[in-house]
């Protein structure tokens, strides 16, 4: 049995047609390989990114560096990814998303296995670099082969899919690289790493090129009176949406990165609960993917479905901030919290999807990827400062004002949308 049964729902898709047996079986089948390459590349990617954060705890004695030196590294990676994510869109719409795609993936590889060599800061420092200039690859390269390759009808659930990879990669890295690390040693996680970026671009080689599927983009044609050049993909909705990203990564990235801390500090939990709450929080966004697809493909208000889901989390962190909470209640509420902020990925991905000018999508998306990469640099300092100055509890209260901000950007920019009239040439 294939992935996904195409079915025809008419309370969802008026005037949907079910496609003919034969089509459905001639058009699917090279999508599920491909999906597949994907999904595991950005898997690697999100690996890559948490590999040097994972092994924080270790690297002071083993580097003879400070916490903020590692912060340094940390931030430059972000600042690396930001700076590269916009050209790297135009790059992979230029010379096609899956050749750009394997370069990144072998960039990040030879970084891991020369960090590995060379322990040293300098070292550290210069990876974190080529590591974030190589991670910008995967976001523009990623979404431009899953928007020209997958069938409409089960867009959303291919979103899911390739975001649940990842984050199954940022939830297995920090237990694997401290495991590796704790056993062997610094080098041989990073030599881990590095083995792991080589089995997928074997994997990559040896598939070949994707035949009967549009990987590789056509030279965009702009609609008639539609802005050309490369100006064209800076439009109003555009900006918007690389604004939202921004906030989802404050939002979000509060929690993974600070939540441990603010709640042992300002609450008094113990690190092997708050451990769990964080970890219940990993599963349950994953799993909230996963969920999201298919609502993304049954509904075209995903921004609606954005701002409700996360109208909700911020109720919810609300709770968690005010504290005094039994073991078990935080522990269900940081899941709840984390299922709804990951049920919104898909439907952030066909925001994204539905505002790119066809054969643009590399473009797009590596614009409103760049705002992760802002809020990654933001958000560390700001959390920061809170611990630092015996504010933990405004942590949770940061990730409360920047969910209401998502909530009434997703609201604005869907409203918006619902008024004006289809654009020739529009996804829906």
């Amino acid at each position: 049995m294939l992935l996904w049964e195409v079915r025809t729902r008419p309370l969802w898709f008026p005037g949907a047609e079910l496609p003919a047996a034969k089509e459905r079986i001639d058009v699917r089948r090279p999508h599920i390989p491909m999906l597949a390459q994907i999904s595991v590349a950005h898997l690697v990617s999100h690996v890559y990114i948490m590999a040097i954060p994972a092994l924080l705890p270790l690297l002071p004695d083993a580097l003879g560096v400070t916490f903020v030196e590692l912060g340094a590294a940390v931030s430059l990676f972000n600042v690396m990814s930001a700076t590269c994510q916009i050209p790297m869109g135009f790059i992979v719409d230029r010379f096609g998303a899956r050749r750009v795609l394997v370069l990144g993936i072998g960039t990040g590889t030879a970084s891991f296995f020369l960090l590995s060599l060379f322990p040293s800061y300098v070292g550290l420092l210069v990876a974190a670099g080529v590591l974030g200039a190589s991670n910008a690859v995967y976001h523009p390269s990623d979404y431009a082969i899953l928007s020209r390759s997958m069938r409409e009808t089960i867009m959303g659930k291919a979103f899911s899919v390739h975001s649940f990879a990842g984050y199954g990669g940022s939830a297995a890295t920090p237990f694997l690289m401290v495991s590796i690390a704790t056993l062997f040693s610094i080098s041989g996680a990073f030599f881990a790493a590095g083995t792991l970026g080589t089995i997928v671009l074997a994997m990559f080689f040896l598939a070949g090129p994707e035949k009967n599927v549009p990987v590789e983009p056509a030279p965009p044609q702009a609609p008639a009176g539609a802005p050309k050049g490369n100006m064209a993909v800076f439009t109003l909705p555009v900006l918007v949406l690389t604004g939202l990203y921004v906030l989802l990564s404050l939002s979000t990235a509060s929690i993974e990165r600070f939540s441990v801390s603010a709640l042992m500090e300002g609450y008094g939990v113990t690190l092997p609960l708050a451990n769990t709450a964080l970890t219940a929080f990993l599963i349950c966004s994953a799993v909230g993917v996963l969920s999201g697809g298919e609502l993304a493909d049954r509904t075209r208000r995903h921004g609606f479905v954005a701002a409700v889901a996360f109208g909700v989390a911020a109720v919810l962190t609300v709770v968690v901030a005010l504290g005094d909470l039994p073991p078990l209640l935080l522990v269900v509420l940081f899941a709840l919290i984390g299922f709804l902020t990951g049920v919104i990925v898909p439907s952030r991905d066909m925001l994204v999807r539905a505002a790119s000018p066809k054969g643009g999508e590399g473009k797009t998306f590596g614009v409103v990827s760049s705002g992760f990469n802002i809020g990654g640099t933001i958000g560390p300092l700001l959390c920061g400062y809170f611990l630092d100055h015996g504010l933990p509890s405004f942590v949770f209260w940061a990730t409360v004002a920047f969910m209401v901000l998502t909530v009434l950007v997703t609201w604005a920019q869907e409203s918006r949308r619902g008024c004006e009239p289809e654009r020739a040439g529009s996804r829906g």
